[in-house]
């Protein structure tokens, strides 16, 4: 009787295995494209580490009529229109969210765990309505009405809108790549600065060049949508498409696939969130807002000019001496670009740390591509002290631990907590099958028989 039982034991231990295998097979033949692998579709032949821009007027000239004159786009970006959203409107225009590209992407999301949040509506104005929401309580955790960073659903990735390192300047620059940035890259390359860029799709398809400057000279880019607009007013397809089609358009121009993102206006809610995290995306906010955008327009630049000095300030009274912020800055024109190279040098006085938001956060790796890595914080340029490295991107697994600031004169102290993800775990050792578990207790007792 031992003999048999043992027999048999071994023997559905074996088949169990066999089961398995067939099983892992058939699942990884049928499951031919998951949501996660979405950025692997992306055919750039873009070497990130080896950019070469074109020696053409518009990359050489500091003259901006000259910088934004049309130019054909380099020989390594292959771009039709027909594969595209028009520039400028919402990137399912063109048919493209009636792509099978698309529906591939879109159709690999399980939207029934999708948050059931409204889409937004905006008036006249272009102002959003937030008549009959609940400010209070903010349940969808809607920034525009809260500044709400931290998600009230689970399985949505914590937003970053503050570095933890103290006295740290958060550097980012918005709506990029601007086709007359020569002089300010310029200067942040002679200066060794690094900054998070945010780019928009529509201009990383109108101005290749200022794109791959960026990652060439070593930016953290990220991903600013297609379009430019309120995300919350859009549908949950118009949402996956403006960030899907500036995924690819960054990618296919600069050889890299951003982790990170910044929602146009600040404008996300929970349902945004949950959509950007199926495609891998932490969203990163502020603390801090200079208004730049503004300056020579609704505001005059000597107001703005005001709001830089108080920030400036701050870094010198120790306001930021428990942890470090993230101001909000554009290279949306001439003006505001002149503004950050006139306020650089202050700022730079002011803080002891003036770096880009992946290194503030110490992320080694912000793209989906390991082929680029950036400088653990200690290490990298213009940072001056030292925290624990990790090359995992804040994400459901691997959150920012950030306590909601007071405001800009009360900056709290925040941490980062990293939590080994699903990626690190199947890498750290023998993965045990519970099902071979259970056959394993069976073959052991059947040999104490």
């Amino acid at each position: 009787m031992y003999i048999k039982i043992s027999t048999v034991a071994v023997t559905v231990l074996q088949i169990a295995g066999f089961v398995q295998a067939a099983t892992d097979k058939t699942t990884t033949t049928s499951s031919s494209f998951v949501i996660g692998d979405y950025w692997k579709s992306f055919n750039s032949k873009v070497d990130p580490n080896n950019i070469v821009l074109g020696d053409i007027p518009q990359t050489t000239s500091n003259d901006p009529a000259t910088q934004c004159k049309y130019y054909t786009p380099p020989t390594n970006f292959n771009y039709n229109t027909k594969e595209w959203p028009n520039l400028w409107e919402t990137a399912t225009s063109n048919g493209m969210s009636e792509t099978a590209e698309f529906k591939k992407v879109y159709n690999a999301i399980d939207w029934t765990k999708a948050p059931k949040i409204a889409v937004r509506k905006s008036g006249a104005d272009g102002a959003l309505v937030m008549t009959g929401y609940d400010q209070n309580n903010d349940p969808d955790c809607w920034w525009s009405a809260s500044t709400c960073t931290k998600p009230k659903l689970e399985g949505v990735n914590e937003d970053i809108y503050t570095c933890p390192e103290p006295e740290t300047w958060g550097l980012t620059y918005d709506d990029g790549p601007n086709c007359s940035h020569n002089a300010f890259y310029d200067y942040l390359e002679d200066q060794k600065l690094k900054a998070s860029m945010f780019y928009i799709g529509s201009n990383v398809v109108n101005w290749p060049y200022g794109a791959q400057r960026g990652q060439k000279n070593g930016h953290h880019i990220a991903d600013h949508t297609w379009s430019h607009q309120l995300m919350t007013t859009l549908t949950n397809t118009e949402v996956l498409a403006e960030l899907y089609y500036t995924q690819k358009a960054i990618k296919m121009v600069t050889g890299v696939t951003p982790k990170h993102w910044r929602p146009a206006f600040g404008d996300v809610d929970d349902r945004v969130r949950w959509i950007a995290t199926q495609l891998d995306l932490t969203t990163i906010l502020w603390n801090l807002d200079t208004d730049d955008w503004a300056a020579e327009t609704s505001a005059a630049k000597a107001t703005v000019k005001k709001t830089y000095d108080d920030f400036v300030a701050m870094g010198a009274n120790g306001t930021f001496k428990n942890s470090g912020q993230i101001t909000l800055t554009h290279e949306i024109n001439n003006t505001t670009m002149s503004l950050a190279i006139e306020f650089l040098p202050k700022i730079r006085a002011a803080y002891k740390n003036v770096i880009d938001v992946a290194t503030c956060m110490n992320i080694t790796h912000p793209y989906q591509e390991d082929t680029v890595t950036f400088a653990p914080f200690g290490a990298a340029d213009n940072a001056k002290t030292s925290v624990a490295a990790s090359s995992v991107a804040p994400s459901v697994s691997a959150s920012v631990k950030a306590s909601t600031s007071a405001g800009a004169s009360n900056a709290s102290s925040s941490s980062v907590s990293q939590v080994a993800n699903s990626d690190v775990a199947e890498s750290a050792g023998v993965q045990l099958n519970p099902n071979y578990a259970v056959l394993a207790v069976f073959a052991i007792a059947a040999y104490a028989l």
